[in-house]
């Protein structure tokens, strides 16, 4: 018999009233800092795409630890569950969730995926909701070499849940700034207000879970500046409110190039170039993008 996914992990389960009441406290404190009224039905489209997402998870939650299971059979060291084991897993766990994530920003297959979290042009707890469908099916692959490792499948299935509590809090305008030594080493809502911006500076950077030192490390980090307002969205925005449209246009837009692609070398650049790409030049990459605004801006 197939593990429950929440016998498993049920942290989620306990942060889930958690995040009700922070969603309704965020409401109250927009209000009286007059910033922009959520619109209630992009709002529901969040938060049916999360509903959407944790029934999917209930099959891929429940794969993956059988396949973490099986690799933690034929694990290289004994790791064990002391305190030391968790604060390595910490680290193992948060670089693995920047590689993944930076690959849904650079591969477009695994953007058609992503894309969805970043399509609303709102910014607000229930943004946090809008999970991915299709992302589900690949994620946990980044995760492999940890059971492989020799990091017990439950401990890394908690760890991951962790992270994904306290990113939950990133998605909100409410706090502006944290001191500055925290946001040197920790993603803060500053720190991801820029990830969820469309303006060309701010196109695929900070891609952290709970350390940006990642993105500082690897040449990803970009910080909010006061003359750069963020543009919430995606570069070519889109406008319904129907989860299953969300969770879909993109595979749309890619089957399409693919199947428009003039030859096989081409369809495989639409599938694991990045977003953007094309073979004839008439899109561009996010980078090509900043390239052009460079030039333009000596």
């Amino acid at each position: 018999m197939f593990p429950d996914p929440y016998e498993m992990d049920p942290v989620i389960g306990f942060a889930v009233p958690f995040f009700l009441i922070a969603i309704g406290i965020e409401y109250l404190l927009r209000d009286r800092q007059h910033l922009p009224k959520w619109d209630s039905k992009d709002a529901w489209a969040s938060i049916g795409m999360g509903v959407g997402s944790a029934i999917i998870n209930l099959g891929t939650k429940t794969s993956a630890f059988v396949v973490f299971s099986l690799l933690y059979e034929n694990r290289v060291l004994e790791i064990g569950n002391e305190w030391w084991a968790w604060l390595l897993l910490f680290f193992a766990d948060d670089f693995s969730f920047y590689l993944h994530h930076r690959s849904c920003h650079e591969i477009r297959l695994f953007w058609a995926a992503h894309v969805n979290h970043h399509s609303s042009q709102q910014y607000n707890l229930a943004v946090a909701l809008r999970q991915s469908w299709g992302e589900l099916l690949h994620k946990y692959i980044w995760w492999a070499w940890l059971p492989f490792l020799g990091f017990h499948p439950l401990m890394i299935i908690m760890m991951m849940t962790f992270s994904l509590i306290y990113q939950f809090f990133l998605h909100t305008e409410v706090v502006r700034r944290f001191p500055s030594w925290f946001e040197f080493i920790f993603n803060t809502p500053s720190h991801h207000r820029v990830h969820h911006g469309s303006n060309v500076k701010y196109l695929d950077r900070n891609h952290a879970g709970v350390l940006i030192v990642w993105d500082r490390l690897l040449g990803t980090f970009q910080g909010e500046e006061e003359g750069e307002p963020v543009r919430y969205g995606i570069t070519t925005n889109i406008h319904t409110y129907n989860p299953f449209q969300i969770a879909s246009h993109e595979y749309a837009s890619l089957w399409h190039d693919i199947k428009h692609a003039p030859d096989f070398k081409s369809k495989l650049g639409y599938i694991f170039m990045p977003p953007g790409w094309s073979h004839d030049g008439r899109t561009l990459t996010a980078r090509q993008m900043r390239e052009v605004e460079q030039l333009g801006n000596p």
